[in-house]
């Protein structure tokens, strides 16, 4: 599916030269956008009510960035170029670098989404509020070493980058036929959730434990307890970085 998107601040007749897309909002969004109840002010009927500049910036000068779907079965991250602009059925994390990849991916993280977040029916819900504002990361944020100056933290880029390149094989295998290639989704691979899968990540929840000197070893009521004192340390300005 797409959406149409004139940017953040097209005017109409420029936006009237796009004569297929804008025709489509002229005839399917207009009169909607007319009677909506919600306070959209005067904004512009074929523009967004929420374009969002401030991410669109964020954006600009990176190739890249990390995604998660709101609501899901599984917690998953992937990468989506930055020439798409995300919709509202994901959260998007302007960086480009696998480390950041791989801190999110990691069993940690996860593990802190899931207690923080909300449940829509049996599917976790992820509220970056409550559960990425609050994570403490291995060193915060704008603050982690580089790849070049930590062995921690080229580890867990070495991990997610393998991560990544095995399940884009599987996503997208050479010569797979149309039809097969539709089942051919994160889904449906954390479904099926192969040893090689398993392993791929046993390697960067390994390497995200080592980033914050713990051993891998600890169950999920001690990765919280830990987490949450960590935070609490960090928030009271107490806790060096590992």
């Amino acid at each position: 599916m797409y959406a149409i998107d004139f940017g953040v601040d097209m005017p109409e007749k420029a936006a009237a030269l796009y004569e297929l897309p804008f025709e489509y909002v002229r005839a399917h969004v207009y009169a909607e956008r007319t009677s909506d109840n919600r306070d959209l002010g005067n904004k512009p009927r074929w523009l967004h009510g929420r374009p969002r500049p401030e991410l669109r910036r964020a954006l600009e000068n990176i190739r890249r960035y990390i995604i998660t779907p709101r609501v899901s079965k599984y917690r998953l991250f992937s990468w989506l170029g930055s020439e798409t602009i995300p919709d509202s059925a994901t959260f998007a994390f302007a960086r480009e670098d696998d480390y950041f990849f791989g801190v999110l991916h990691s069993a940690i993280h996860e593990e802190w989404a899931r207690a923080q977040g909300t449940q829509l029916e049996d599917r976790p819900r992820y509220t970056p509020n409550s559960t990425f504002d609050t994570f403490p990361f291995p060193w915060p944020p704008g603050k982690e070493p580089s790849e070049d100056e930590e062995p921690r933290v080229k580890a867990i880029a070495d991990a997610a980058r393998e991560l990544v390149r095995l399940r884009d094989h599987w996503l997208n295998p050479p010569g797979i036929a149309p039809e097969e290639l539709k089942n051919r989704t994160l889904t449906n691979l954390y479904n099926q959730r192969p040893e090689w899968l398993a392993n791929a990540h046993r390697t960067l929840d390994e390497a995200v434990f080592a980033a914050y000197g713990w051993p891998p070893s600890l169950t999920k009521d001690e990765i919280l307890a830990r987490l949450l004192a960590l935070y609490h340390q960090r928030a009271a300005g107490q806790a060096p970085h590992p």
